[in-house]
């Protein structure tokens, strides 16, 4: 199927899990996961993506168990950032090594982290450092895309990363011009962003569903949120397309 799409890259994502929103211990690499979420599915998959030529980026996400927002994860003390800390940065360098392993294109170093990312700033200069000790690759942050003007480490990687789920064209089916339209205040606050790091821009994420309205809240992953409606996808998607490419 990513073949068959044309994509030249894909993005593999083993998992950590933290029980709630105040949990500060973040377990990985267990038996009950999925296997393709843990170290060794991760390598399985990579090695059959390198057979076909596909290029790859390791990109380590935590969920929190009943799928709570991770942008909002705060520790109430600071005994606990210590534990949420140390065990973030073992989840971290362990995909950083098995990165460097792989030889992976790409190395993620963490997803819609906002509020651990405000907070503890000089833990993430430490952690990228660590991870640049043990992979030599390219390095970005996955910032949501209400989050990457305030991201204050940008400057130590190579790729400004963004989540572009972007709330577009509020219409049931919108035109790829109106699509691009409504791209045109979002792009001018991504370009000021790219001028003064001077890095590229990586969409680290980005995607519409196909239902009415998908240009609305293109973040809302409800299950039952509208009909389906594949000329919005369709869309959506050219339109991203026209105004990056």
């Amino acid at each position: 199927p990513v073949k068959k799409a044309s994509a030249n890259y894909v993005a593999l994502m083993p998992f950590g899990f933290i029980k709630n929103i105040e949990s500060p211990k973040v377990a990985f690499n267990g038996r009950k996961q999925w296997y393709g979420e843990t170290g060794k599915g991760l390598k399985q998959y990579a090695n059959e993506f390198k057979k076909e030529n596909i290029k790859f980026m390791i990109k380590p996400q935590i969920w929190i168990w009943g799928g709570t927002y991770t942008g909002t994860i705060e520790m109430n003390s600071e005994e606990d950032w210590k534990v949420l800390e140390d065990s973030y940065k073992a989840f971290i360098i362990t995909y950083a090594k098995i990165a460097e392993e792989l030889d992976a294109d790409v190395f993620c170093i963490g997803t819609e982290l906002e509020k651990f990312v405000i907070n503890r700033p000089e833990y993430w200069k430490g952690l990228i450092q660590g991870v640049k000790k043990v992979y030599g690759g390219k390095i970005t942050y996955a910032a949501n895309w209400d989050e990457f003007k305030r991201v204050s480490f940008w400057n130590e990687l190579d790729f400004i990363g963004i989540d572009a789920y972007f709330p577009l064209n509020v219409e049931k089916t919108p035109t790829v011009k109106d699509f691009e339209i409504s791209w045109e205040p979002h792009k001018i606050e991504i370009q000021k962003v790219q001028k003064t790091y001077n890095k590229p821009i990586l969409f680290t994420e980005f995607g519409y569903r196909s239902i009415d309205f998908t240009g609305k809240e293109p973040w809302n992953s409800d299950k039952i949120i509208g009909n389906i409606n594949l000329k919005a996808q369709e869309n959506a998607t050219q339109a991203i397309y026209n105004q990056f490419w």
